[in-house]
């Protein structure tokens, strides 16, 4: 009997399936109003998210595949789940219009994860273009939970964040306002960033304390600083002069169909 050879990919894409499992899991439970719950799997699924991506490049295993194996999970998790949450949370009331209003997040979502994919020119990124994904998920996600459990907003005020983080998350996910990457926690960057590591250490902190509050926050603070930053480069670039090289035009014989 011949052995069977595992593929190096198969581990990374383990995590990848279970991202996907996760975000469809919400969706069940969004269905059931386990709201809470539905949340935290769209959390569970954006730690698999980073797994993935992890157990890819210590495997020497990224491929096309994985890529775009990854996006198609992502939409699920990042993009179908946090709206139907959004929809059977608060804004089922609404008929279409909330229907109309949720779907914005999966759509900003899917066109987020496409302008990814075409623009890639490698398997490793430090900065996005647009808010990504499961940014935009964990942060709907954990303004359900902090609401659903503390029940300190009135219902027409929960409606109302629900209707602005629908239009500002989508409107992000698609903007060109850049957002760095989630740093490595290892002595390097520790050494090379220590403020912004010691930032993020006291978010995490914070989260483990305080939890969907404190996450809450924490991304509200995140999406805010991007916005900030990108305000202030547009100034400071403003009547800098842009270099152009000029693009050389291709002869017939090397266009191709």
């Amino acid at each position: 009997m011949r052995n069977v050879r595992v593929p190096r990919s198969a581990f990374p894409s383990t995590f990848t399936v279970m991202n996907m499992f996760c975000g469809y899991a919400s969706i069940v439970y969004s269905h059931q109003n386990q709201f809470v719950i539905a949340g935290w799997l769209i959390i569970i699924a954006a730690v698999f998210d980073t797994i993935d991506g992890f157990a890819a490049r210590m495997t020497n295993s990224m491929s096309e595949f994985g890529v775009e194996l990854d996006s198609l999970s992502d939409l699920v998790s990042f993009g179908a789940a946090p709206s139907f949450l959004v929809y059977q949370y608060g804004l089922e009331s609404y008929g279409l219009a909330g229907l109309l209003m949720s779907s914005l997040l999966m759509i900003g979502s899917g066109l987020r994860l496409a302008r990814f994919n075409v623009q890639l020119t490698g398997f490793i990124k430090d900065k996005f273009s647009g808010l990504p994904t499961p940014s935009q998920a964990m942060t709907v996600a954990t303004f359900v939970m902090w609401t659903a459990e503390e029940k300190f907003l009135t219902t027409e005020q929960t409606q109302t964040g629900l209707i602005w983080l629908s239009i500002g998350l989508a409107a992000l996910m698609v903007s060109k306002v850049t957002y760095e990457t989630l740093p490595k926690p290892t002595a390097s960057e520790f050494k090379k960033y220590p403020v912004k590591m010691a930032v993020y250490t006291i978010a995490f902190l914070l989260i483990l304390i305080f939890q969907a509050k404190a996450f809450f926050l924490a991304m509200m603070a995140f999406i805010i600083f991007g916005l900030v930053r990108a305000t202030v480069s547009l100034f400071l670039i403003k009547d800098e002069p842009i270099a152009t090289e000029p693009i050389p035009i291709p002869n017939d014989s090397s266009l191709e169909n």
